[in-house]
């Protein structure tokens, strides 16, 4: 007699709980977003540099705007994990069970980096409405009283970015934020199965969670420093406002020729440490979150 086939959640719900994991880590992760964001806008046109590094960005927050000030824009922050994730991860499910062979077989690494690359860019394209209102919520306490847009909450900021300036200015900056996407999944699975390989090869390392977590933090340095020039290009087009009737910036590659200009070449890099230290533990948190979700998903409904 067959064995009965082990009950799994539906689709749906392994969607739901992505998104849900994703938004559990952002509520610990927030304030370096916030500290990122920060100094990627540090020293913007012919200012001189607010911050001098990222603790001193932090110090100034915590000083100037209270503990709450460092999860400003945390709202905005959960709608984004609540739209991107949560379309990645149906995207990429979706996908992967089409390109699958007929005997089970899974698509090769450079289809999985294919549908990676996809799922990553049409997760970004759904989640630039929130991404907007997020660079725009952490920039404003960087700003004059006089010239703050003092948005309440994520949903104000969008209707009233809607009012204000057109519901296309949702999607401000789309192509930077699609292409940021891109190059972060094509350079974490790309970097960490080479750093795998390598360290094994080392002979220093077995293929167990040591390898993997080093494997992890070589991969998450590789990958911030591969997106930050692409990451700071939307963060600089997602808060810039219009001048006479005229954008500050006409196009991304303007951002970085004036970055470079103004700022110097190693500008690009702007909020290194908080992206890089962001990265790690917002990958760890969410899987953490999703292992709950799914332990508890199994215990209550399908095992009953």
């Amino acid at each position: 007699m067959a064995e009965a086939k082990p009950k799994t959640s539906p689709k749906s719900i392994k969607f739901l709980f992505g998104g849900l994991a994703g938004m559990g880590a952002t509520v610990f992760v927030q304030p370096l977003d916030l500290v990122k964001n920060r100094m990627q806008l540090s020293g913007q046109g012919t200012k001189a540099r607010e911050y001098k590094t990222s603790f001193h960005a932090l110090f100034s927050i915590l000083k100037n705007e209270g503990v709450g000030g460092i999860y400003t824009g945390l709202s905005a922050g959960l709608l984004r994990q609540a739209t991107y994730t949560t379309t990645r991860l149906g995207i990429y499910t979706i996908l992967f069970e089409k390109m699958t062979g007929a005997d089970g077989r899974p698509p090769n690494f450079l289809l999985k980096a294919l549908i990676g690359m996809t799922a990553g860019a049409t997760g970004a394209f759904v989640g630039t409405p929130a991404e907007v209102a997020l660079i725009r919520m952490t920039a404003d306490g960087r700003l004059p009283a006089d010239q703050r847009r003092g948005y309440s909450n994520v949903f104000n900021a969008l209707a009233r970015i809607t009012r204000e300036e057109g519901i296309t200015t949702l999607w401000r900056g789309c192509i930077p934020t699609m292409a940021r996407a891109v190059v972060v999944n094509a350079a974490q699975l790309a970097s960490y199965s080479q750093s795998k390989q390598a360290l094994l090869d080392s002979g220093y390392f077995g293929d167990d969670i040591l390898c993997h977590f080093c494997a992890s933090m070589i991969s998450g340095l590789v990958t911030t420093a591969a997106s930050m020039p692409v990451d700071i290009v939307k963060t600089r087009i997602q808060n810039m406002r219009m001048i006479d009737g005229k954008p500050e910036y006409k196009n991304g590659l303007e951002v970085l020729m004036r970055v470079i200009r103004a700022e110097g070449f190693f500008s690009l890099w702007k909020g290194f440490t908080p992206y890089y230290a962001r990265l790690g533990p917002h990958t760890v948190l969410t899987f953490i979150f999703l292992e709950q979700m799914n332990r508890a998903y199994k215990t209550y409904v399908l095992d009953r």
